[in-house]
């Protein structure tokens, strides 16, 4: 069977088809069948001779993916971000395996991985997009680049994430399913759902599962039960950047801001917009600094540990020494977690915030 083919049929069925609460059931049953379709396809692909991936080490304290469509900029923005050397051309396909640079923004180093250029139907595996995509899953975030001169390339790169599995800027649905022996399909919603019951027993039973107890406690599209039911899915955060703002006109970047609504508009060849980039980027992957302090000793300032908002006193010692965790006993903090300077905290699970100042009693 040609999966392929039969997943286009179904596509274009679906955008033939208007979405109302009338087709909403057709809508679930051709979504799931394409799911399976394409679990299908990828099964078979898997038993297939392997081509070679892109195999990067990750370093620092995240790691970011410069997607986008060939020549888009994405080797002059890494260039103007890190100060590498990626190798940049007037012409498409220029970077022809992951090139990694290093952004250092307030004492984080952030790894950028200036992948190749995708095309149309690269979730397909069309010009080693299947490769390319599949950096996105061992990243921590990604940044979409769109050319200001081509915005109409957005949608279509947003299909060939979406179809590749990663879902950018969702939560994981908050849905349960828990299959059984018996029993039928039982569902329970604890918020009002606006997928009809027959919708939801009936892209079940396509994916298979025919006896199970359903737990929503949040409203769901079709999309969202499938990702749940699929369970394969990345959920990552990322930046819509238009970039060669320089390229058009003032006028136009007021319109493409109201079209496109980018998160950040920056100009690798004149600077604009990049030292936003970097603070939204940092601001993206849920960095904080913590400013270590020896008893009797003034902080050092100048080397801060980064961590994630939400990280604990406990995560802290466990990245200083495994030891230092089981032998605490109380901390000392300074900054905006305290409620006075130096308050004496005995709590390893209380959480930090940014810019505090932590001494550590063993």
């Amino acid at each position: 069977m040609d999966y392929e083919a039969e997943i286009k049929r179904l596509e274009d069925e679906l955008r033939e088809t208007q979405y109302n609460k009338a087709t909403e059931h057709h809508f679930g049953v051709v979504k799931a069948r394409i799911a399976e379709l394409r679990r299908r396809s990828e099964k078979r692909g898997s038993t297939g001779k392997s081509s070679h991936g892109f195999d990067v080490k990750k370093t620092g304290d995240g790691t970011v993916v410069l997607l986008g469509f060939p020549s888009v900029g994405k080797s002059t923005l890494l260039n103007k971000l890190v100060g590498g050397n990626s190798k940049v051309a007037a012409y498409a396909f220029t970077t022809l395996t992951v090139i990694p640079g290093v952004l250092i923004h307030k004492g984080a180093r952030i790894q950028i991985l200036d992948v190749p250029g995708i095309v149309e139907g690269a979730a397909s595996g069309r010009g080693r997009g299947k490769e390319v995509l599949a950096v996105l899953r061992t990243c921590d975030a990604i940044i979409i680049l769109v050319d200001a001169q081509h915005p109409e390339h957005l949608p279509a790169l947003m299909r060939e994430v979406f179809a590749s599995n990663v879902r950018v800027n969702q939560n994981v649905p908050d849905v349960k399913i828990t299959r059984k022996e018996r029993g039928g399909i039982i569902v329970h919603g604890t918020v009002k759902i606006s997928l009809s019951l027959d919708t939801i027993k009936a892209v079940l039973q396509q994916s298979r599962i025919n006896n199970a107890d359903v737990v929503i406690r949040e409203d769901v599209s079709i999309d969202q039960l499938l990702d749940v039911i699929e369970s394969n899915r990345s959920y990552l955060p990322a930046l819509v950047v238009l970039g060669k703002a320089d390229l058009v006109s003032k006028q136009q970047i007021y319109e493409l801001k109201r079209r496109v609504h980018p998160d950040v508009v920056v100009s690798a060849h004149t600077g604009l917009g990049i030292d936003e980039l970097k603070e939204r980027l940092y601001s993206l992957l849920g960095f904080i600094r913590v400013f270590l302090k020896e008893v009797n000793k003034k902080p050092d300032l100048d080397e801060p540990m980064i961590v994630r908002s939400g990280t604990t006193i406990g995560v802290v010692c466990d990245r200083i020494h495994r030891e230092l965790s089981r032998k605490f006993r109380y901390a000392r903090i300074w900054g905006p977690s305290s409620k006075f300077p130096g308050q004496v905290v005995r709590d390893k699970n209380r959480q930090l915030k940014d810019s505090d100042i932590l001494e550590i009693h063993a």
